[in-house]
């Protein structure tokens, strides 16, 4: 993630580029340029690669070469690589573990079994290369991600110790989504929150908790997932590239997250990543306030026909609209004045045109927090990072009462200007409050149209990439990630937490 591991990035996609004359001369400053020319089906098959940060554990290439995974192949119809529907056909006993060892189904309803969770997860499950930053979960915000409208408590798989205090050892979750692939819609998993505790990594507890969690969601009619990685294994339909916007500079280099480039003083480097406050030069958008419950019904128009011109996008009800962006606002009023409340873990804004009353724009992000291992000074590293957001500059004049519900992939020059100039007003609106709620860093990926801002709002190149797939489902090409994308921007508008 650091900034610092840059070089190890570009050196392995110099590496790769090399062998084109063509590209010898490219520099750092062409790093998403690199990015987007480097081979993905190399990438995928483990023929090429990069150092990855932040990686997630999802099992061994050998056991994913039995299961119905595949790179995108062109001129091959997009559909299920196993086309099993008949719940029948399907394994009804969980999988075997090993002796001393029981499948539990987590009821995160339960304040002690949610505990077990967060435990297990902020000391086992991702953190970067040198293992010196780990997510540090809240109970909110996995109560938050794990439990949204319809959520099934049997794909919160969990696996305890058979005796004594039966402590959690390893857990697997699923939550249901409808996403749309290329216009078709499939009712999905999406799986997440692999850990297994260090202590067991031997035993290859992770293919069988992704075989059980399969199986619980085949038996339910659910016969795609969608899931995240840095490693890299068989089946990338897409990558996208971590970008890293600096709040609290000195923080940042003192917990090894960034490096002050050579000749540049810290002092030097907070002046030039300066929030400003608003201005008669950068106003904030007129009628720009905090999501509230009764904007639901035009948070989920607005958001779904601006998802709609992408690739890979979910399709969101008005329940989940609900859940997602207001159920983790928090608890009371603004602590000590600052944009954030107790239990917080979700900031969502609306533009309300003044006259209509109706939404125009949407922009959100969360909180994900990092324990900085062994650094007593900082042993938290506060980081916000950009959820959805959408805007009608993207949009025909008469989205609202058109027929149609798939708009243009490719914006043309007058809305590319329009987005753009939208976008940056946002982000620049979201950025003082993560500025004033206290965080040190805020992060995006290259989804949606990140590119319409990542460079105006100084946001920095970071070494992480992450990977996405979608199991037993095959598709004839590969969706655009975003890195080195210019005015297109990405296909990916699906982020998964």
């Amino acid at each position: 993630m650091a900034p610092k591991k840059d070089k190890a990035i570009l050196k392995a996609l110099e590496d790769e580029l090399n062998k084109n004359k063509d590209t010898k001369n490219l520099d750092k400053n062409n790093l998403r340029d690199l990015l987007s020319q480097l081979n993905l089906a190399d990438i995928a098959s483990g023929s090429a690669g990069v150092g990855q940060g932040n990686k997630k554990d999802l099992g061994q290439h050998k056991f994913w070469s039995t299961q119905p995974v595949s790179l995108p192949q062109e001129g091959t119809l997009d559909g299920p690589i196993d086309p099993t529907t008949d719940i029948t056909k399907f394994r009804k006993e969980p999988y075997p573990l090993p002796n001393d060892y029981e499948w539990v189904d987590l009821d995160l309803n339960n304040e002690q079994e949610l505990e077990d969770v967060r435990e297990l997860l902020c000391l086992n499950y991702v953190e970067d290369d040198e293992a010196t930053l780990r997510f540090n979960y809240s109970a909110e915000f996995l109560a938050w991600a794990l439990k949204p409208p319809g959520y099934e408590k049997s794909w919160h798989v969990g696996v305890r110790v058979a005796s004594g205090k039966r402590k959690l050892v390893a857990f697997i979750a699923a939550v249901p989504m409808i996403i749309d692939v290329n216009n078709q819609k499939l009712r999905t998993s999406e799986v997440n929150f692999l850990c297994v505790h260090k202590k067991l990594r031997s035993k290859r507890l992770a293919p069988v908790l992704i075989k059980e969690v399969t199986r619980r969601c085949n038996i339910k009619g659910v016969f795609q997932a969608t899931y995240t990685g840095g490693n890299i294994l068989p089946g990338i339909i897409s990558t996208c590239q971590y970008f890293h916007r600096p709040i609290n500079v000195q923080k940042l280099v003192e917990t090894g997250f960034s490096q002050a480039p050579p000749g540049m003083t810290i002092e030097r480097m907070t002046k030039l990543n300066e929030i400003p406050a608003s201005s008669a030069a950068k106003p904030q958008p007129e009628g720009f306030r905090e999501m509230e419950e009764n904007d639901v019904k035009g948070v989920t128009e607005l958001l779904n026909a601006y998802l709609s011109r992408f690739d890979l996008k979910p399709i969101f009800s008005e329940e989940e609209i609900s859940h997602t962006f207001l159920s983790g606002r928090g608890e009371g009023d603004y602590i000590d004045g600052k944009p954030m409340r107790s239990k917080q873990v979700l900031w969502a804004y609306v533009v309300e045109n003044p006259n209509t009353k109706q939404i125009t724009d949407f922009i959100s992000f969360y909180s994900l927090p990092s324990t900085v291992v062994g650094n007593e000074k900082y042993p938290i590293l506060d980081a916000a990072y950009m959820f959805y957001y959408a805007t009608d500059k993207s949009l025909p004049d008469d989205w609202r009462t058109s027929n149609e519900k798939v708009f243009d992939k490719k914006l043309d020059i007058t809305r590319r200007s329009r987005v753009g100039e939208r976008l940056n007003r946002l982000v620049e609106a979201i950025l003082r409050i993560s500025k004033g709620a206290g965080f040190d860093v805020f992060n995006t990926l290259t989804l949606m149209d990140s590119n319409h801002f990542i460079d105006d709002q100084k946001f920095k190149p970071g070494s992480g990439l992450l990977n996405y797939y979608i199991f037993n489902w095959r598709l004839g090409q590969q969706i655009h990630g975003g890195i080195g994308s210019g005015r297109d921007g990405s296909g990916i508008a699906l982020v998964m937490l």
